[in-house]
């Protein structure tokens, strides 16, 4: 069925780790790693709260969370420094990721707007031979929050000067998906195990970006023509 969705977005603006580039599990050996150096064993309900926070915020958790608030600069400058030497070993994009990059370029342009330091989402993008699809890359600085905030998805949506509602967010996080909710995009989730918010809040969810209906949808709007 190509009609996932019956329109043909003005963007599409994707996530990063864990949606284009399996780096989530690089972020948790990362996040283990740092803490384990401190004497803590990560448990489950820590996993879930540092799932798709700025990487800062996520320092000062693991602080809180070793019990050593005073050490957040600290550990946030170790958890980044594990998480750029692992993605530099083993960048590996995520199942169907290229394909519907590549589909989508054909359509609409497209942006990434992502929680990482721009270096490392980058580097990612180019190594899997992505970047160059990408128009813009946008993540928080000065006055552009986060995620949860609305900010770097009302950000990409400006950049191409397209009404929010009009544009798509493809997420596999709580954090990314209440982002592009506030902004105002429609979200195409994706992830093989939704919370119960996530799948509730996003427009439709698929298992991976290979879902067949996706790639079916993406490639029946590229054969519309190019939308750049």
């Amino acid at each position: 069925m190509s009609e996932i969705f019956p329109w043909t977005p003005a963007a599409v603006v994707f996530d990063c780790d864990g949606t284009l580039m399996d780096s989530e599990r690089h972020w948790v050996e990362a996040r283990s790693l740092v803490l384990r150096a401190h004497g803590v064993e990560p448990d489950e309900e820590f996993t879930e709260l540092a799932k798709g926070i700025h990487y800062t915020e996520c320092g000062r958790l693991m602080a809180v969370t070793a019990g050593r608030p005073e050490l957040a600069d600290e550990m946030t400058a170790g958890l980044l420094h594990a998480f750029r030497t692992l993605v530099a070993e083993d960048p590996v994009t995520t199942a169907g990721a290229a394909e519907l990059v590549e589909r989508a370029a054909q359509f609409a342009p497209l942006a990434v707007a992502s929680n990482c330091p721009r270096d490392v989402v980058e580097h990612c993008l180019d190594t899997a031979g992505l970047l160059e699809h990408f128009l813009h890359v946008i993540v928080p600085a000065g006055t552009t929050r986060p995620k949860p905030h609305p900010d770097v998805y009302l950000t990409a949506a400006a950049e191409f000067g397209a009404d929010p509602g009009d544009c798509l967010a493809v997420e596999d996080s709580l954090c990314g998906i209440r982002a592009a909710v506030r902004a105002g995009l429609r979200v195409l989730g994706v992830g093989p195990r939704p919370d119960r918010e996530s799948f509730a809040m996003a427009d439709h969810w698929v298992r991976s970006l290979a879902d067949p209906a996706l790639q079916v949808w993406a490639r029946s709007r590229a054969l519309c023509g190019v939308a750049r």
